[in-house]
């Protein structure tokens, strides 16, 4: 799916990376809580998440997360877009709450990055 198709399903707006919509996704990644989106998000993901600090923009850049959806109408600091557009992440924001954002992608074909969590299957 290209991010460009994620904005529409999600009625998104594109706060930074309007260049990079043609970007391939396939994989996404819910959380609020950095510990899990650093023990299990995978490379070229999406990051689904409310949390609009730049410690979000940091833990993106060193997973090589692919774009981040910030939902629940989240609006990121000035702070946190100046890093974004210098790492060139991706922002996009929706109004959906993560549950919903989550379900829209997945019923257009995004698959979470792991399906289950097994014991002392974290990395932290």
């Amino acid at each position: 799916m290209k991010l460009s198709e994620v904005k529409e399903t999600l009625n998104a707006e594109v706060v930074v990376g309007q260049e990079k919509l043609d970007m391939e996704v396939k994989t996404a990644f819910g959380a609020d809580l950095m510990s899990d989106v650093l023990a299990f998000a995978k490379a070229g993901s999406l990051l689904l998440t409310g949390l609009t600090n730049t410690q979000v923009i940091r833990i993106a850049n060193v997973l090589d997360i692919a774009a981040i959806i910030l939902v629940r109408g989240k609006k990121p600091p000035a702070e946190t877009l100046s890093l974004a557009k210098d790492l060139q992440i991706p922002i996009l924001t929706t109004k959906y709450v993560l549950f919903e954002t989550a379900g829209r992608l997945y019923v257009k074909g995004i698959v979470g990055c792991l399906e289950k969590v097994e014991s002392g299957s974290a990395r932290i």
